[in-house]
């Protein structure tokens, strides 16, 4: 049997933190190997990247979530007894209630409530110097997403929710000042959630009963038992904050467009070119560089031993820029996607398998359309121009964002939609 390579780092928590995104990619090619061991948080953990490691990594007879995510990313980003930390027949119960939750009609309405409010939020800009657009369209998927889930939002609440949501997803991967902030903001929407989901409960609040609040609310496992209170927080947050993380690759959609001009007169007559650029968009940009799972029982792949109870990290940022897997891999082609196989394991930003069954992000056609959706805004609804700032993204940080958050300028609406070139 052979030894996986091993980093000769002690411990190197210090060095995922310092190169962020290239992490795991980069000591694949040192090794010259899909995987490598490195001591992370105190414990031996295996990183794997490529195709072949992703089909391995979401075979659930060999993986399981439970306690696979680090106690930092439970705090912030997911939460405790969310559908993520879940195996098994619990799972696939549990991500039925998100499936039922996200089918077409219902990505459809959430697109039109977005694209509402992305008008108002439109005209608005027209009347201010400089838009920083990231808050901003923050902003509006919060707007969008709370009045789709029945969840009451008044006009001088927004910002707050907004701030709450925005910094679980910033202070997922930080540490220090973000990292705590990040867990005041969820333990403050968790009560929130709660309020709302009590007064649902017994009585106090009445809402439709299709809307994604009274779903959750009233939702009962597999062996017919009412969510305790905050798990069902737990749950609508995994709603509602995925949503507004969209945001995030709206910026980077911008970003693309600033970097490829020639695209956007393109996107502006072809409406089949939105997707392949939403798609690229997210091939190259994903949130998070890796997501976590644990050995369920020893097993060997490949000659190589696999530990129980190991935690494994799975490359999602390498995987999505593999050369194997796609010319000229850091190279921005949206055309790349006219012809793309449609594998579930080579194009993993929000994980990768089955959706149904699996841990792949049962929001991800909501992430594409409501994409889709603000490239037709920025490309054709609006004209812009971006100011002198600093674009510049580091990949050590985790989500990733331009330092400016980028700043627009000389909003003007173009209510038929066909708007021309932004001036730069």
């Amino acid at each position: 049997m052979s030894e996986i390579p091993r980093d000769s780092q002690v411990e190197s928590s210090l060095s995922l933190l310092s190169e962020g995104y290239t992490f795991i990619s980069s000591r694949c090619q040192r090794f010259g190997s899909d995987l490598f061991q490195v001591r992370l948080l105190m414990q031996n953990t295996i990183c794997m990247s490529g195709e072949e490691a992703a089909r391995l990594f979401y075979d659930e007879r060999l993986f399981q979530r439970e306690h696979a995510a680090p106690h930092m990313l439970q705090k912030t980003l997911f939460g405790r007894g969310g559908v993520q930390g879940l195996d098994g027949d619990a799972h696939r119960h549990r991500k039925q209630l998100f499936l039922s939750l996200l089918g077409d009609e219902a990505v459809a309405e959430l697109v039109r409530l977005s694209e509402a409010s992305w008008q108002a939020a439109i005209e608005a800009w027209q009347r201010c110097d400089r838009v920083v657009l990231l808050p901003e369209v923050q902003a509006i998927l919060t707007r969008a997403v709370c009045e789709w889930a029945g969840v009451p939002l008044g006009d001088d609440e927004v910002t707050l929710r907004r701030d709450q949501l925005a910094a679980m997803i910033d202070g997922a991967g930080g540490v220090g000042i973000r990292h705590w902030h990040a867990r005041k903001a969820r333990k403050a929407a968790e009560d929130w959630l709660i309020e709302l989901i009590r007064g649902l409960r017994n009585g106090a609040l009445r809402i439709d009963d299709s809307r994604a609040l009274a779903v959750v609310a009233r939702y009962r496992d597999a062996n017919g038992v009412e969510l305790d209170e905050r798990v069902a927080a737990v749950e609508l947050l995994n709603l509602l904050r995925p949503t507004v993380a969209v945001a995030r690759f709206v910026i980077y959609a911008a970003l693309e467009l600033l970097a490829h001009p020639e695209w956007r007169p393109r996107l502006q007559r072809e409406d089949a070119l939105l997707e392949p650029f939403a798609q690229e968009v997210r091939r190259l940009h994903a949130f998070f560089p890796f997501t976590a799972a644990r050995v369920r029982e020893d097993f060997e792949w490949k000659g190589y031993r696999f530990p129980k109870g190991t935690r494994v990290l799975l490359d999602l940022y390498g995987t999505n820029r593999d050369a194997r897997l796609w010319t000229q891999p850091e190279t921005f082609d949206p055309e790349r996607f006219f012809d793309w196989n449609g594998s579930a394991y080579n194009f993993i930003t929000q994980g990768g398998g089955d959706v149904a069954s699996g841990h792949r992000c049962p929001g991800e056609p909501l992430a594409i359309a409501l994409l889709v959706s603000a490239l037709r805004m920025l490309t054709r609804h609006m004209r812009y121009a971006v100011p002198a700032q600093d674009l510049r993204m580091d990949e050590s940080r985790m989500p990733a964002q331009p330092e400016s958050l980028l700043v627009i300028s000389d909003v003007r609406a173009e209510p038929t939609g066909s708007a021309a070139a932004s001036r730069y």
